[in-house]
């Protein structure tokens, strides 16, 4: 048992059952041969079809959750076919890699990612994005995103340029600066989220900030992983808790990524501003409502735990809690967080 800061005793939050399922998903998933992953293995809710077959995010994700579960591949010709498999997604031509649901920026930046964690790059150029490699463009690119309208999608692309052009090797420091820069000059000062302009600033608009929170994530994490400063960490994670205490949007209800968004974002902004004791406060409130959620889900029926990209989500978020909470996650194996090693989720 530990003593939280407001004199509340707290209970050490077992994850195993969980962490255990998870790797029996995994293993429902595969399809055969190292790296061959299924995305789904079931039907969506609706009855409407999901592709079964070998899919970009069942390959990317299996790997993320693996390396997060500290069950990565250890044999050198498994991970070569790893490899392989990966780049076998790429597009030859313009270098991009494509699945129906997410724009190919994201697809590109996830599996450059995943290839990251076996100490390799895409197999071609990213042609298609070498337009983008002039920090003019890229200025250009930023500005025109929709910030107001979609600022959680539109991350995928202003995020994900960053990760996929920095994981390829195709940028260098002048285009990095500029890049971090813009980031800094566009954090919103009051709320810290991005972009300054675009935040609902009105006193009712809290239920409207998640989306700009969970876009805020994406170019956060970006920022960590290049050891550039948040430019207002403590309004970020002011933010945060005013999200989580008035309850404004449906955290530990489903399974997906909206929990590591707000996990991250609260953590890394408190440790920045050197208020961890608040956060802490919160975020085992957090853990252990979410935990309990996660240990009592269906495993034959939850349409996200059918979801690699979605688990692996849930499991990120189980990973930044550990590293928030020292002794209060417990697992078999120490749970590692992807964005500690490299950007994109």
């Amino acid at each position: 048992m530990q003593s939280r800061q407001d004199g509340q005793p707290t209970r050490a939050l077992d994850a195993r059952p969980f962490l255990d399922r998870a790797v029996a998903i995994l293993d429902r998933h595969a399809l055969g041969a190292p790296g061959v992953y299924a995305r789904f293995t079931r039907d969506a809710p609706d009855g409407s079809p999901r592709d079964r077959g070998p899919n970009p995010y069942g390959a990317a994700d299996a790997a993320n959750l693996l390396w997060t579960l500290d069950r990565f591949p250890e044999h050198a010709s498994e991970r070569r076919d790893w490899v392989s498999i990966l780049q076998d997604w790429q597009d030859p031509d313009t270098g991009a890699f494509r699945e129906a649901t997410h724009h190919p920026i994201h697809t590109t930046a996830h599996c450059a990612a995943a290839l990251q964690l076996f100490d390799a790059r895409p197999r071609h150029p990213l042609a298609a994005l070498a337009p983008l490699r002039d920090p003019a463009a890229m200025e250009a690119f930023l500005d025109a995103l929709a910030w107001r309208g979609a600022p959680w999608t539109a991350s995928h692309e202003g995020a994900g340029l960053y990760a996929a052009l920095h994981l390829a090797g195709e940028i260098g420091a002048e285009w990095e600066h500029r890049y971090f820069a813009w980031l800094s000059r566009e954090c919103d000062p009051v709320t810290g989220l991005w972009r300054r302009g675009a935040v609902p600033d009105r006193p009712d608009a809290l239920p409207l900030l998640f989306p700009h929170l969970a876009g805020t994530f994406h170019y956060l994490f970006n920022c960590e992983y290049a050891r550039v400063a948040h430019p207002h960490p403590g309004a970020l994670a002011d933010t945060c808790l005013r999200i989580w205490e008035r309850r404004v949007y449906p955290l530990a209800r489903f399974v997906g990524f909206a929990e590591v968004d707000w996990v991250y974002c609260l953590h890394r902004g408190a440790r920045a501003a050197g208020r961890l004791d608040a956060a802490r406060i919160a975020l085992a409130d957090f853990a252990a409502e979410y935990v309990a959620f996660l240990t009592g889900l269906d495993a034959d029926r939850d349409p996200g735990l059918d979801d690699l990209h979605a688990l692996f989500g849930a499991v990120s978020a189980l990973a930044e809690l550990q590293t928030a909470l020292p002794g209060r996650i417990v697992s078999d194996r120490p749970l590692r967080l992807v964005l500690d090693r490299r950007p994109f989720l």
